[in-house]
């Protein structure tokens, strides 16, 4: 099964979350990411510097700023390899990466709350910018009962994202796709407008 193919143009924002289950895989999505026709907004994900924290038992408030510190880490890392970075909320005019604490900070827009990740973050920064979003994951997209959804038009649990993020990207009507990062091939034809594997969250009723 396949997601549909972009329908955003080449001016529409594209937020991108590059999960942080893809930290060894950034070496080979760096230049893939950089090459893209469609400017990017890069949103890091927390990987194994959130994790930390989660193992810190630290109270939800310090927990949530914490970890969005965490993502700025990731962010940096993956800047590492080519990538220039950001820390303002604006549509980059190239491919670059949000440090999310300063915007994140200036705005407080998402409950402080373990339930709210990246993912919606990442969801939070393209409603903002009225663009589109592409979750760059460790898995092929969303599956029930091993069988994986080419698309979702509603609610659905899943532990693929955060619990906040479905509602949150239907409510803004934030469309979505989520794909396989871990493969780099996949990611390059999604950017240049092929279909391939994966899920998309359809705002289009």
């Amino acid at each position: 099964m396949y997601s549909h193919r972009q329908t955003g143009s080449i001016a529409t924002p594209l937020v991108v979350k590059l999960g942080g289950s893809l930290h060894a895989h950034v070496p080979a999505l760096a230049p893939i990411l950089l090459s893209s026709q469609r400017p990017l907004l890069i949103v890091p994900g927390g990987g194994m510097y959130a994790d930390a924290v989660r193992e810190a038992g630290l109270d939800d408030e310090t927990s949530h700023w914490k970890a969005i510190e965490a993502m700025d880490t990731y962010g940096r890392f993956v800047a590492s390899f080519g990538l220039p970075v950001i820390d303002t909320l604006a549509v980059p005019d190239h491919t670059s990466i949000l440090l999310p604490s300063s915007c994140m900070r200036q705005y407080d827009p998402l409950p402080h709350s373990w339930d709210v990740t990246s993912d919606t973050i990442a969801a939070w920064v393209a409603a903002t910018l009225q663009g589109e979003l592409l979750l760059l994951k460790s898995v092929d997209g969303i599956l029930q009962n091993g069988i994986l959804h080419a698309e979702i038009t509603g609610p659905r649990e899943t532990n693929v994202t955060d619990p906040f993020l479905i509602p949150f990207v239907l409510e803004h009507r934030v469309d979505t796709w989520i794909i396989n990062g871990s493969r780099p091939d996949t990611v390059a034809r999604f950017l240049k407008g092929v279909g391939v594997i994966g899920t998309h969250i359809s705002t289009i009723f």
